[in-house]
């Protein structure tokens, strides 16, 4: 009998070291890597038990599932970076994983199922709903910011009050898509479709819940053990906390996400593996940073909007990108080369920022 080994085992095998790295003194760079590396496998075991539970809640209350729990593992993150008071990072996460999920993960897909594939095809009108939304998102994320730049010193702290307001308008929108899933036959862009299409329980009801009840935990212990090493690692390796934030953050925390986009690109699913990273787009815009600048406030601790230039330019230029890619229902291997090659270039220039 041919036995399929799972990597994330494996990859398991990173939490002890974490945990136990700073109590020895095996340095911070080895507490840092060995978090990510932990959190990457607890990822895919969250995404895999909400999948599981969907089997038992059947499609509509899965979907909300999914648009709940898709970026779980970078929420909590981001809330110990809070609590930390490593600000910068949240703020540079947000961008991140909109840009990784429009250039790096679709980018991904796109080549190496055009690659196996050929040109490949997609629903060009979900696509498109998809892709205004997302411009939507990123729009109403930038206001704030722009809002910020254009006003005086003596009103800097009008800025906050006012994310916060954003912030509330963007939860609202998004608790509408999650209704108009539920009270249509159509599926909103906020609630995204399993990764298998005729998905049937391997798990039973409660292991599904202990898995995503113990993969959460541990994913906890694992962004604290990430945060608090992040100032001795940015010294060490002379890199900065907006560089961690912007991309080493999301590529941890959406990892076991990312593979699933491309898995089923390769399978030559192109209208899902849009979706995927569509889908997880609009969670990060529409929920994940507002639900952030939210808890920030309960916090005390003072977070807004308050992308840099270069941020903003970096969000207007793949969302843009993005549509012409969407637009004609088709895509190419050359495509997404390109667009790979916009997020190196982004990377590189965020790098020395």
């Amino acid at each position: 009998m041919k036995i399929k080994f799972d990597y994330r085992y494996a990859l398991l095998l990173a939490i002890p070291i974490a945990l136990l790295a700073e109590t020895f003194e095996w340095g911070a760079i080895v507490q840092f890597i060995t978090a990510a590396v932990g959190i990457i496998p607890l990822a895919g075991f969250i995404g895999e038990a909400t999948e599981e539970l969907t089997v038992y809640t059947g499609p509509k209350v899965g979907g909300m599932l999914n648009a709940t729990l898709g970026n779980a593992a970078e929420l909590i993150i981001t809330i110990v970076a809070i609590k930390a008071g490593v600000l910068d990072l949240v703020i540079a996460s947000i961008t991140g994983s909109i840009l990784g999920n429009l250039l790096l993960v679709m980018g991904f897909s796109i080549l190496l199922g055009g690659l196996k594939n050929g040109r490949q095809k997609f629903n060009q009108s979900q696509a498109n709903t998809n892709a205004t939304t997302l411009i939507l998102a990123v729009v109403a994320l930038m206001i704030p910011a722009v809002f910020g730049l254009s006003i005086d010193a003596n009103h800097h702290e009008d800025l906050q009050p006012f994310s916060l307001v954003v912030a509330g308008v963007m939860i609202f929108i998004y608790a509408l898509g999650i209704y108009y899933a539920f009270t249509s036959e159509e599926d909103s862009p906020l609630t995204r479709p399993s990764a298998h299409d005729t998905h049937a329980a391997t798990w039973s009801l409660q292991k599904s819940i202990a898995v995503l009840a113990i993969a959460t935990t541990a994913i906890v212990f694992m962004s604290e053990a990430l945060v608090a090493s992040i100032e001795h690692v940015v010294q060490e390796l002379g890199w900065s906390e907006f560089f961690v934030g912007i991309i080493i953050v999301p590529l941890v925390g959406n990892a076991a996400e990312h593979m699933v986009a491309v898995q089923v690109a390769l399978k030559n699913k192109m209208t899902l593996s849009m979706e995927i990273a569509l889908g997880s787009s609009l969670q990060i815009a529409l929920f994940v940073a507002p639900v952030l600048v939210i808890v920030a406030a309960f916090m005390g601790k003072e977070l807004s909007f308050n992308f840099n230039v270069f941020e903003l330019v970096a969000l207007a230029s793949a969302g843009i990108v993005g549509v012409y890619v969407f637009k004609d229902g088709e895509s190419n291997w050359l495509e997404g080369a390109q667009l790979l090659a916009l997020y190196l270039i982004l990377g590189v220039a965020f790098f020395f920022i």
